[in-house]
């Protein structure tokens, strides 16, 4: 039974979140798929990204590049060095602060992740310049509803 109208702006369909959430879901799925034999977590993977691009952070800094809290990425960061895949150090001058570094093996694991994106870009059935321009609104959407939350 149809309440409303194709035109109702509360139709499921009509949801820009839902649209996200069903496109982030899929692309989780899959990178959950090819991380599998790396040994690594969707989650995980992202620190490691930022990692591979700048190494020795604090834990801070991942926070921030990540928009994790520190609830969330203390349990991560801990699960990669058990793993062998960076190390934690306390700063000297600043017990609070944290510093993570890639251990050899996190620096390995690089070039077996290699691979990922090229196949991530083919399971959306875009080309390289249509999925570069996809996350470029992606990303402008989260930045505008960011600073709307914070006006």
């Amino acid at each position: 039974m149809t309440v409303h109208g194709a035109n109702d702006p509360l139709l499921l369909d009509e949801q820009i979140c839902f649209a996200l959430y069903n496109a982030s879901r899929a692309l989780t799925a899959r990178y959950r798929e090819l991380l599998e034999p790396l040994g690594v977590t969707y989650p995980q993977y992202l620190v490691l990204l930022v990692l591979w691009q700048t190494d020795r952070v604090s834990v801070g800094q991942l926070g921030e590049r990540l928009h994790l809290d520190s609830g969330t990425l203390s349990p991560l960061v801990r699960r990669l060095e058990a793993a062998g895949l960076l190390t934690r150090t306390r700063m000297p001058e600043d017990e609070r602060t944290v510093r993570v570094s890639l251990t050899a093996a996190g620096l390995a694991l690089r070039a077996k992740a290699a691979h990922i994106p090229e196949q991530i870009c083919a399971a959306t059935g875009l080309d390289l310049a249509d999925l570069k321009a996809l996350q470029v609104q992606v990303v402008s959407v989260a930045e505008h509803v960011r600073s709307a939350v914070h006006d």
